[in-house]
């Protein structure tokens, strides 16, 4: 799947979170997700909060997903693990690449480094497998 059948999908299957989200770039690599920040995404002391970081991870994977295997709405996550590198930028977008690292029959395990928009340095690193569902 490109980037616009992603969007599409998320519209289509997820109307609730599809809005935060724009899919930037897919590519053999990855898939490159914008989380776009509101107020809702921030926590007390002006920086974005940890679940709205995990988010961004969460769909970013699961979007790389799809963008090999078509629309598998029923990929789970079963394990997640993070790291907080730095406070994200206040007033920046945040920005998600996602890579997968193993796309097997029955699980996926990649990785999506978040980084505050026009930021070079990370803020997090995910690690994340996902369960694909047989058909």
């Amino acid at each position: 799947m490109d980037a616009a059948e992603l969007q599409a999908f998320m519209a289509r299957d997820f109307p609730q979170v599809a809005d935060d989200f724009r899919v930037e770039h897919v590519d053999e690599a990855g898939v490159r997700v914008r989380l776009l920040v509101a107020a809702r995404h921030l926590r007390p002391g002006g920086t974005v909060s940890g679940p709205s970081m995990f988010a961004l991870a969460d769909v970013g994977l699961y979007l790389a997903i799809l963008s090999r295997l078509g629309p598998v709405a029923l990929a789970v996550t079963t394990n997640c693990a993070i790291d907080f590198m730095r406070k994200p930028e206040a007033g920046r977008d945040l920005i998600g690449q996602a890579r997968i690292l193993k796309l097997g029959r029955v699980l996926a395990v990649g990785d999506v480094v978040l980084y505050s928009d026009g930021r070079p340095d990370p803020v997090a690193r995910a690690g994340l497998t996902y369960s694909i569902p047989q058909k």
